[in-house]
């Protein structure tokens, strides 16, 4: 166990980053000791905003990786930077979290996988989403049995408007609308990976994955791959969707991100609903159970798309105090990187794409 702090350095201090630093500020097993941006003015925002004005500003990776003040590194890169920078970052003996997705193509996540699992030391792609407080309810609901053996899962991914989320930075947008830095479209391999990472989550690899992906104008420029379907097949004739829809004049109260997202897991015995993803429409319980004709509600479950970020990172803390498995690990990701590159592929081609045990 660490008899010190982990003196930690983000790399990359845009609009997300203020949710990764949440439990390095506040987490006595943590210390932030060093920023890195290729706009240090924007780092230096950061740091003054999270009261850690003495932290170090750079804007070279080489340079802050040789520092002997940072054990651990936080990634927090458009994708097209992942492999090197984390390829870097392991060289330099580094304890690496990287951001989601891992890497754009298996090509690049099979030599990621390589590097992490060869060097020896605690390397974890950052999966918020089950690590959000209403799916790990409904995660610990299954676990005791609450309705039986989940047999499909229906995820729904719903942007819309909303007076209250935060404004999304322009230059975030912009990569994000190029493929070849982004890796695919901004619902469904963007954020998409957050719902490939919660069907593996509660139903393990699939089999089989067949999407239809279409692209909509918008009206600022660039596009929406909505609406679109992404249906899946898990061993023991298992089954699950996500639908993404895009909805331009559905009000959707959020601090973050206008969208909604919900869940829905059948099992032998029962139902599970899960809400309040990113926002959420209405006031509905955060995790909703039906079984044997009654329908219980959890509600006294934290919501905050934040919470989800907080018990990654507290998770993470606790596996370098005390030992065990990161989640995600480098091979965990590359599953449900392979899961999210599938729906690609298959809106592509027009054909399903089957998925070999070797990727499971």
């Amino acid at each position: 166990m660490p008899s010190k702090p982990l003196r930690v350095a983000l790399v990359g201090t845009g609009r997300i980053s203020d949710l990764h630093a949440i439990e390095y500020l506040q987490n006595p097993a943590a210390r932030i000791t060093a920023l890195c941006d290729r706009n240090p003015d924007l780092a230096r925002e950061r740091a003054d905003a999270w009261a850690c004005s003495e932290v170090h500003i750079d804007d070279d990776l080489d340079r802050l990786l040789a520092r002997d003040d940072v054990d651990l590194v936080e990634l927090l890169l458009p994708h097209h930077l992942h492999l090197q920078a984390a390829l870097k970052a392991i060289d330099a003996g580094k304890i690496v979290s990287l951001q989601k997705p891992m890497c754009i193509s298996i090509e690049e996540a099979d030599r990621l996988v390589a590097a992490a699992e060869g060097s020896g030391r605690p390397f974890k792609v950052f999966e918020n989403f089950i690590f959000h407080p209403p799916v790990m309810k409904a995660r610990a609901l299954i676990e005791e049995g609450a309705i039986g053996e989940p047999l499909s899962i229906r995820l729904k991914s719903n942007p819309g408007k909303s007076r209250t989320a935060w404004a999304v930075p322009k230059e975030a947008d912009a990569w994000r609308q190029d493929r070849g830095r982004s890796g695919g479209g901004p619902l469904v391999f963007d954020d998409g990976h957050h719902k490939f990472a919660l069907a593996w989550h509660f139903m393990g690899a699939p089999s089989a994955v067949h999407a239809f992906i279409h692209q909509t104008e918008r009206p600022e420029g660039g596009y929406l791959d909505a609406p679109s379907i992404v249906s899946f097949r898990f061993s023991g004739n298992r089954v699950g969707n996500l639908e993404v829809v895009h909805s331009p004049e559905l009000e959707i109260t959020s601090l973050h991100y206008a969208q909604d997202d919900r869940v829905e897991i059948t099992g032998t015995h029962g139902v599970l609903w899960i809400n309040c993803g990113h926002g959420q429409i209405g006031k509905p319980p955060p995790v909703a159970l039906y079984r044997d004709g009654v329908v219980t509600e959890f509600t006294d479950v934290e919501t905050g798309w934040e919470q989800g970020f907080v018990r990654s990172t507290r998770h993470f803390l606790r596996v370098l105090q005390e030992g065990g498995e990161p989640s995600l690990t480098a091979r965990q990701a590359r599953t449900v990187l392979r899961f999210a590159l599938a729906a690609e592929e298959s809106a592509r081609t027009g054909r399903a794409v089957r998925l070999t045990e070797d990727d499971e």
